[in-house]
């Protein structure tokens, strides 16, 4: 029962967590804190959930072993996330800022405004180029058989599609530019859509730059993957 209560008492702080920051109850530093706590105390929940479970079940205590195992679920669950996201931080490049061109990236826009007081600069840095390269190889331009003013349409169209929301569209420019709110700390990250011609195609570069955090957790690669997957199929 206690580790079964412990799991859902982690899970309530990890969940309350972004919340709570978004609220401006929590910092920043606060709010993931508590979730490596959370993580923390679930983990040694889980393992005490599992050895208890193998003991009940070699005991043959029935409902024992059904509460030790509830609670297990429960911690493994709390656990999850938060270990996905330190395992993708061991392996990804610490960087916030992708673009499928890296010796020419899409400037941003209309947001210098929107972006006050964020902690990430909106100058490409060249050094960030080779880290990209090296984690996210697949991220390259998408070539369309549509002319830039349909392409522009299309594109606005899968932004909206995606929950975006649409700062500026430009089309002297072949340019969108939109901002995405994620779910749990509401973190603002901010894209620019390029179109340019190519013959009778389109060339589709997209820049996903976050606000806050020297690490995106591959956010930003994932969500500018999403977005060319959903606009190639529109």
């Amino acid at each position: 029962m206690v580790d079964r209560t412990a799991g859902l008492v982690c899970g309530a702080a990890a969940l309350l967590a972004g919340p709570g920051y978004r609220v401006e109850l929590l910092s920043l530093g606060a709010g993931l804190q508590a979730i490596r706590w959370a993580a923390t105390f679930a983990i040694v929940g889980a393992a005490l959930a599992l050895v208890a479970t193998l003991v009940l079940l070699l005991a043959g205590e029935r409902r024992s072993r059904q509460i030790a195992a509830a609670a297990l679920a429960i911690n493994l669950v709390v656990a999850g996330p938060p270990l996905h996201m330190y395992r993708q931080g061991q392996h990804l490049p610490h960087i916030h800022d992708i673009s499928t061109d890296t010796d020419n990236p899409p400037k941003f826009v209309a947001v210098a405004e929107i972006r006050k007081g964020a902690r990430n600069p909106l100058d490409y840095k060249p050094a960030v180029a080779a880290e990209q390269k090296q984690g996210y190889p697949d991220i390259a331009p998408l070539m369309l058989d549509a002319a830039p003013t349909q392409t522009l349409e299309r594109a606005e169209r899968t932004a909206r599609a995606m929950g975006w929301e649409i700062v500026d569209v430009a089309p002297q420019d072949m340019r969108i530019v939109a901002t995405e709110t994620t779910l749990l700390f509401g973190f603002k990250d901010d894209v620019v859509i390029r179109i340019m011609p190519h013959a009778q195609r389109s060339i589709v570069d997209v820049r996903s730059l976050s606000r806050v955090g020297g690490s995106d957790f591959g956010a930003n690669a994932n969500r500018i993957r999403a977005f060319l997957t959903k606009l190639a199929a529109s």
